[in-house]
């Protein structure tokens, strides 16, 4: 083969290869919102007639406009006696004067334009314009736990209303260190794909550290790597990274109450049982753990989750057990699922095996667009 061709064909491979893993939608991705169209009209008055021009010698003479003859006044009638007070009838109800409310707030959506209506004649009065219809603006959406952030834990029961506001993490049961080896296949921009996933947790002492990564043929790796301390109410990130071409991170600072991004987009709070995109994975088990018994279908999870750009709470509901036919054989799991709560976010769902500490075993991550990545445990073994 020509050595030029040969050239070209790695190079195609290579920016191929790139594209790919530069569009996984992993778990710790903070997809961007999609920025909005607006569509503004506006109404252009017409233009004035072009003034008339008198022809060479002849003097314009101003002509005023015709005024329009006086009314003459209408003869009073003669008012008649005023009637005594009790026989005065009573006065017939006004209408009560309609309140102009504000236009809705803009939506994102396309905006209704109406077709203008004809002129009246210049001569004519203009009759008093009805009030526009106004199409009722959708309710706001009552705010939920999903929309704050550093609340706490919230573990609801099917059917449940009340919210454990305040209330500490639960207890958990911490994994024995492990590392896991998935196989992943996916979608990203519309090509398939297929790579390698690691996962590794390591704890020593009351110290953690879990690190995954994905790698794909010819381009390198992508690794989120999170530390911090365990406690009895699970794991308490201190740092979180992101590292492909560069490196991003989250900082904990919990004497603050606050997590610092290295990317400078705004703080977030750091309440009790905030946790990383990483590590919320590894928190999740060890709380189903402790008390498998609380966590029956329809139970949801809500907690805040930060990734290396921002904070957000996401819930997840207990689905229920499954055997799953993976590379490393059939195993039975318990399935957490997350729906997107907007157009941009990410669907998750997880599987946690019980006969390995309730870690995941399977993780499928699918974006608004189609793309997905679903990792498959291929083998477990010691770190």
């Amino acid at each position: 083969m020509p050595r030029r061709a040969l050239v070209f064909i790695t190079a195609l491979v290579l920016a191929l290869h790139w594209l790919v893993l530069s569009g996984v939608p992993l778990a710790w991705d903070s997809p961007a919102q999609p920025s909005r169209q607006v569509f503004s009209t506006r109404s252009i008055a017409p233009s004035p007639p072009p003034p008339t021009v008198a022809p060479p010698g002849v003097t314009a003479v101003p002509v005023a406009a015709p005024q329009p003859a006086p009314r003459k006044k209408a003869p009073s009638p003669k008012r008649p006696p005023a009637p005594a007070a009790q026989d005065r009838p009573e006065p017939a109800p006004t209408a009560a004067p309609v309140a102009e409310t504000e236009a809705p707030a803009d939506t994102g959506a396309a905006t209704t334009v109406a077709s203008a209506t004809p002129e009246a004649p210049a001569n004519d009065a203009a009759p008093a314009p009805a009030p526009a219809a106004s199409a009722p603006a959708a309710p706001a959406e009552p705010a939920t736990e999903d929309t704050q952030t550093g609340t706490g834990v919230d573990i609801r029961p099917p059917g449940g209303t009340g919210r454990s506001a305040g209330a500490p993490p639960p207890p958990v049961r911490m994994p024995a260190p492990t590392r896991l080896a998935f196989d992943v296949n996916g979608q990203a921009k519309k090509f398939a794909y297929s790579a390698r996933a690691e996962l590794l947790w390591q704890q020593i002492g009351n110290r953690y550290e879990a690190r995954q990564e994905i790698s794909a043929f010819l381009v390198g790796t992508r690794t989120q790597r999170s530390v911090g301390t365990v406690t009895e109410q699970g794991l308490l990130p201190e740092k979180f990274s992101d590292k492909s071409r560069s490196e991003q991170a989250a900082h904990f600072d919990y004497a603050k109450g606050r997590v610092t991004f290295s990317a400078n987009t705004p703080d977030a709070a750091a309440g009790p049982g905030v946790q990383d995109r990483l590590s919320l994975f590894i928190q999740l088990g060890a709380m189903l753990a402790a008390d498998p018994g609380q966590f029956v279908p329809g139970t949801q999870i809500t907690l805040t989750t930060v990734s290396a750009r921002s904070a957000d709470r996401w819930t997840f509901t207990v689905e229920g057990p499954e055997t799953l036919d993976l590379p490393a054989g059939p195993t039975p799991a318990l399935k957490l699922l997350r729906l997107p709560r907007k157009d941009y976010d990410q669907k998750a769902e997880l599987w946690v095996a019980p006969g390995l500490g309730y870690l995941p075993v399977r993780i499928k991550l699918t974006q608004a667009n189609g793309d997905f990545a679903d990792l498959l445990l291929r083998a477990s073994s010691p770190p």
